[in-house]
Order: structure tokens, then C-alpha cells, then sequence
């Protein structure tokens, strides 16, 4: 019992004296009110900052949507003028068990996943294929 009479005692001085040390802190609020510029003049730069960082940001994705649009529509202008020799050529399509709207469904998955245009593909059959259970 000795052992927790001692701690008990240890720790009772240990809080009077972190009392006591937080009582005599001279004029508590004084120093409060000295230091609160400094703190809000830190809050609104890091805010400051922050508002300029995303404003850089919202300037540099539009000049870079504005520089990609116009690289995008000067590649899809040359794919697009060798697709009408393409459409003219006649080409055969075998359909085994498959209407043309599945098959014309079929070929756009393809082209879409292959990421091949469909004016590139050929299609030489499709057929249906039934599950083995």
C-alpha cells in the first residue's frame, strides 16, 4: 500500500504545480491579444496563397484546353478525308447467325477497344458463338 500512497501523493503534486504554474502566467490574455495579429496576418497569406494557386491553376487548364482543341481538330481533319474512298469500296461481310444491326454493333465495340478506326477495320465474318455449359 505504501507504493500507492506515494504515486497518489506524486501525482496530486504534479497537478497542483501545473495549476499553479498556469495561474501565475502573468496577464494571460494581454499576451493573447499581442500575439492574434501576428496569427491572422499567417491565415490570410497561407489563404492568399492558396487563392493564387488555384487561380494559376484555372489560367494554365484553360491555355492548355485551348492549345489541345486546336491540335485535336487539325489531327481529326486528315482521318476523316481517306474514310470516303473507304465507304465506296465494296466490301463482303459474312453474317452467320447474326442480324446486321448485332454485327454493325459488334465492329463498332471492336473499333471503339482496339481504339482502330472502323474505316481501318475488315471484317471478313462474324459469327455467332453459343456458351458451352
Amino acid at each position: 500500500m505504501n507504493f500507492f500512497q506515494e504515486f497518489k501523493t506524486d501525482i496530486f503534486s504534479i497537478g497542483n504545480e501545473f495549476k499553479d504554474r498556469i495561474m501565475n502566467i502573468p496577464k494571460r490574455g494581454e499576451v493573447v491579444l499581442e500575439n492574434l495579429p501576428t496569427a491572422l496576418t499567417g491565415f490570410v497569406v497561407v489563404l492568399s496563397m492558396l487563392a493564387i494557386i488555384a487561380i494559376a491553376i484555372l489560367i494554365f487548364s484553360k491555355v492548355m484546353a485551348c492549345f489541345s482543341g486546336k491540335k485535336e481538330k487539325n489531327e481529326t481533319a486528315p482521318a476523316a478525308a481517306p474514310a470516303a474512298p473507304a465507304a465506296n469500296q465494296a466490301r463482303s461481310l459474312d453474317l452467320i447467325d447474326v442480324d446486321e444491326s448485332t454485327a454493325a454493333v459488334i465492329m463498332a465495340i471492336v473499333s471503339e477497344e482496339s481504339g482502330i478506326p472502323l474505316d481501318r477495320l475488315s471484317f471478313k465474318s462474324i459469327k455467332k458463338v453459343e456458351d458451352e455449359k
